[in-house]
């Protein structure tokens, strides 16, 4: 138990350290300050309608309810552009985000930048928090921390190392093995189990990585399929490589899968080993094997569901127009997203047979285990 609360010590001052980091020096400058607002009334007059699109300005009235404006009253517009995924529209009674100076004066009109839903965020995320904690006890509050910080190292890291020129492959590589370690020796503690699990996802992630680069090239995926590319590309950052960036968010997609896997394995080789110390490492190995059999199956299956969800639309688009099976496979948006699922796929199959060669290794005698 000491040892558990000495890592969490050094991982809390860990995410500390990386909430506190600078972040990259933006090329672009975003708007400054912004606050809540309520919307008081809308004017919809000066907005067109193309077919199921909408175009043109909405005219708001707001009272700002934050800030240092707050219990004022500012005209505000909110651009619709004809584009669903980031056009937003507003009614009386909605509470939106808005772009606001604290020297703003009464006739200053505010720019009205979405709704605004971070406390409904912060219910959400507490609930999970909660649930978390009192389904798992200890083990769950070290899953949380984990949780935190496996999103301080991805905003932290990755994105800043990413933009600055680093390797985006490599560096989510890297990011992986960090989390990976961190994950499992949080919550298996400094194990024997856990350095299996470890060593077994850290070489089933480094197979993934290795494929999804073979691939990509033979494939010719240039990783232009990614959201919002071409404005990360126009905001001074045309110098990325969105091949390799690609490949890095393969890396960080197929990651926690893995890690369950490996960590499913070992905790399975370690149990065979404490009901019997004198199973030779070749028996072990054939049990890692089994036990990874059994559950590959419904992993991979996780993995096509999770990437298939995310791209529903565009096969519904191909269903709907009819397009043949050949022609939208060899399209560049389905041809991407296949690479992405069977590489993580590839992964998944192959941390079972390194976790169980690991573990056969290192599970082998009960009586050394920490």
């Amino acid at each position: 138990m000491k040892r558990d609360w000495a890592i969490f010590a050094v991982l809390a001052a860990v995410c500390a350290a990386l909430w506190f980091a600078p972040s990259p020096r933006p090329l672009a400058a975003d708007v400054g300050d912004v606050a809540r607002a309520e919307v008081v009334s809308v004017d919809d007059s000066d907005l067109t309608h193309v077919g199921l699109l909408e175009y043109g300005s909405q005219h708001l009235q707001v009272k700002v309810l934050s800030g240092p404006v707050a219990g004022r009253t500012f005209a505000a517009n909110n651009e619709l552009r004809a584009q669903l995924d980031l056009d937003k529209k507003f009614v009386p009674g909605d509470v939106a985000l808005v772009s606001v100076s604290p020297a703003a004066r009464p006739n200053d009109t505010l720019v009205a930048r979405d709704h605004w839903r971070l406390g409904w965020m912060v219910v959400l995320f507490g609930g999970f928090c909660s649930m978390l904690v009192l389904f798992g006890g200890w083990t769950g509050a070290k899953a949380l921390f984990s949780f935190l910080f496996s999103c301080l190292v991805v905003w932290k890291g990755v994105v800043p190392l990413a933009l600055n020129g680093w390797p985006a492959s490599w560096t989510a590589f890297g990011a992986v093995c960090l989390l990976t370690a961190v994950i499992m020796f949080l919550v298996a503690g400094a194990t024997r189990k856990g350095l299996t699990a470890f060593l077994g996802a850290t070489l089933g992630v480094f197979a993934g990585l290795a494929t999804a680069h073979l691939f990509a090239w033979l494939m010719r995926i240039n990783g232009a399929t990614m959201p919002f590319v071409q404005s990360l590309l126009y905001s001074g950052y045309e110098r990325l490589d969105l091949a390799d960036v690609f490949i890095g968010a393969m890396v960080l997609a197929s990651s926690g899968a893995v890690m369950d896997l490996a960590m499913d394995i070992a905790a399975g080789i370690e149990e065979v080993v404490r009901h019997n110390p004198q199973v030779p490492p070749r028996e072990l190995f054939l049990s890692g094997l089994r036990i990874g059999r059994s559950v590959v199956g419904t992993m991979t299956t996780t993995l096509l569901l999770a990437y298939s969800g995310g791209y529903i639309t565009l096969l519904m688009m191909f269903a709907a127009q009819g397009t043949p099976v050949a022609v939208f496979l060899n399209s560049t948006l389905v041809s991407a997203e296949v690479v992405k699922t069977l590489v993580g796929s590839f992964a998944l199959v192959l941390v079972a047979p390194f976790t169980a060669l690991v573990g056969s290794r290192v599970l082998q005698d009960a009586k050394n285990m920490v």
